[in-house]
């Protein structure tokens, strides 16, 4: 059996399309981890994936568009990704940023990563407003999480 170490756990989870830090963070404090070292992990494990989804995304979903089965999956991710980029369209880097940090579901970097390549946002720009929208993320999620759980500990006594 392969034991992992908590903080790899921890920055596998933050790279995780789905869980991103929003998962990631709680994780991380459940291990006991202090909170500085549970946010930098879990925002470094968000970041790593950005820029190879970036540069990739659009030449691989080119290639794979080939097979109906990702044809109709690329059109059905692209489509849900319009449909909340309205936003982003209007302020462009700045917009981008501040969908992704938004920690609600389908707003994290992957989702940020799918609305500039579809808007034709550069990389420069887009690395930076993705990894901003990460970083304003986690300390909303870290400031919600300890809310959590003072507020549990009063519950508790």
């Amino acid at each position: 059996m392969v034991v992992m170490h908590k903080e790899i756990m921890v920055l596998i989870v933050g790279a995780l399309p789905i869980s991103e830090l929003r998962g990631a963070i709680p994780l991380a404090l459940s291990y006991g981890m202090p909170l500085a070292k549970a946010f930098w992990l879990s925002v470094l494990g968000n970041i790593i994936p950005i820029a190879p989804f970036l540069f990739l995304l659009e030449p691989v979903s080119n290639r794979l568009r080939r097979f109906k089965i990702w044809s109709r999956f690329f059109d059905w991710l692209f489509e849900r990704a319009k449909k909340n980029s309205e936003t982003i369209q209007k302020y462009e880097a700045l917009g981008l940023a501040i969908f992704v940090a938004i920690p609600l579901p389908m707003t994290g970097a992957y989702s940020g990563v799918i609305a500039a390549s579809l808007l034709k946002i550069r990389f420069r720009y887009a690395f930076i407003a993705i990894a901003s929208g990460v970083f304003v993320a986690g300390l909303i999620v870290s400031i919600l999480c300890m809310l959590g759980i003072a507020g549990w500990k009063m519950v508790i006594k």
